[in-house]
């Protein structure tokens, strides 16, 4: 005892350990690279990652409008992933390393359902008749853009990884 304070137990390197985990990691949501290869059924080898950058930023050369759905994806659910990496902070400062872990996870869950959200009920400009012909040769009758195979919309995810 020393000035009035004990100390029973000295957790300081599990915290300092958390809050480099924390700090040390980011989370990124998208195509990566082990997401990016299609199901060839429609004899194409355009990528997903691809075909994610084309609708996002649009091709004027190829006639395909943006229609962005990454970023808005992910602001529309700004407020719940801070809300998950705020319990990240309070765990590192806890030491827990675990939880720290598991408020990364959660938080790129949510960014990743968020875009998907976007892609499902986003308010795009609407497909044009010749791609909507172009579908309906392939046996497709959907209208929603973004939305023909689902293969992106199923690849959109995230990934945590070690700041460089």
């Amino acid at each position: 005892m020393k000035d009035g304070i004990e100390i029973t137990a000295d957790h300081l390197q599990d915290v300092v350990k958390a809050i480099h985990r924390l700090t040390g990691q980011e989370i990124l949501v998208g195509v990566p690279q082990a997401n990016t290869l299609r199901r060839n059924d429609d004899q194409t080898s355009i990528t997903n990652a691809e075909i994610g950058y084309l609708q996002e930023t649009g091709s004027p050369a190829m006639n395909i409008p943006a229609r962005p759905f990454l970023v808005p994806g992910v602001e529309a659910v700004q407020k719940q992933v801070t809300q998950q990496l705020e319990k990240g902070a309070h765990a590192a400062l806890d030491g827990t390393q675990e939880q720290v872990d598991k408020a990364f996870h959660a938080a790129g869950l949510v960014a990743q359902n968020g875009v998907r959200h976007q892609i499902n009920d986003g308010d795009f400009q609407p497909l044009a008749e010749a791609t909507l012909a172009a579908r309906r040769r392939r046996g497709r009758t959907g209208t929603k853009p973004l939305i023909d195979t689902g293969q992106l919309r199923n690849s959109i995810t995230y990934v945590i990884r070690n700041k460089d």
